[in-house]
């Protein structure tokens, strides 16, 4: 039975488009320059801040981080990040008796940020926070044990393979595979994927009827 339903934060509830365009403007690089840069490094399997070090070779990322929540131009995020069927599934999901978390590979801040907007869930955490993240095993693990009950008993729904579909399979959890962003719809058909993943959908809305199952 699914008694958890466990959910990657960027492209899967959240838009990242104000993420990286932030970091445009910052580094006064056209939006379109990064964004299509994000796409480059991404269908080569590369993280995503390659993007920014291509840009500004050499770059202290954390340190230009800190810069900018020091120059008032840090995370943001609000409503209208968050698409739109985040908060009726969430909240579905809790009606119908499931344990909603929300774990992804964020910062300390983004966790604020993400609590502030009072979503439907009993857990919201980031890697950040914990200290450790994905793909890493133990991730998942610190993910089972804040979850509680048993890895087969969470359903981790993402729509980057290599950090959520793949690892979150290797670590025993049933996993839910989201055809949105540019990582879940480039590889929304890879042999991989869909042999790893146990559901492939559209929408977060495809969720609901799994509780209980």
């Amino acid at each position: 039975m699914i008694r958890t339903f466990a959910f990657d934060v960027g492209e899967t509830l959240v838009r990242d488009d104000r993420y990286w365009a932030a970091w445009a403007d910052w580094l006064h690089i056209p939006r379109h320059t990064v964004s299509a840069l994000v796409g480059a490094v991404v269908a080569r399997g590369q993280d995503n801040a390659d993007a920014l070090r291509l840009v500004r070779p050499g770059i202290d990322i954390p340190s230009a981080y800190r810069a900018r929540e020091e120059a008032g131009r840090g995370e943001f995020l609000d409503e209208t990040d968050l698409y739109e069927d985040v908060r009726p599934a969430l909240g579905a999901l809790c009606e119908a008796g499931a344990r909603v978390v929300i774990a992804g590979n964020q910062t300390l801040r983004a966790g604020e940020l993400l609590r502030a907007l009072d979503l439907p869930a009993h857990l919201i955490a980031t890697s950040g926070e914990w200290g450790v993240a994905k793909p890493s095993p133990a991730f998942f693990e610190r993910l089972v044990a804040e979850a509680g009950g048993t890895a087969d008993e969470i359903l981790y729904v993402g729509d980057h393979p290599q950090n959520d579909t793949l690892p979150a399979r290797a670590a025993g959890l049933r996993t839910a595979h989201l055809r949105r962003g540019p990582w879940g719809f480039l590889w929304a058909d890879d042999p991989e994927v869909t042999a790893a993943a146990d559901h492939r959908i559209d929408s977060l809305m495809d969720l609901v009827p799994l509780a209980g199952q």
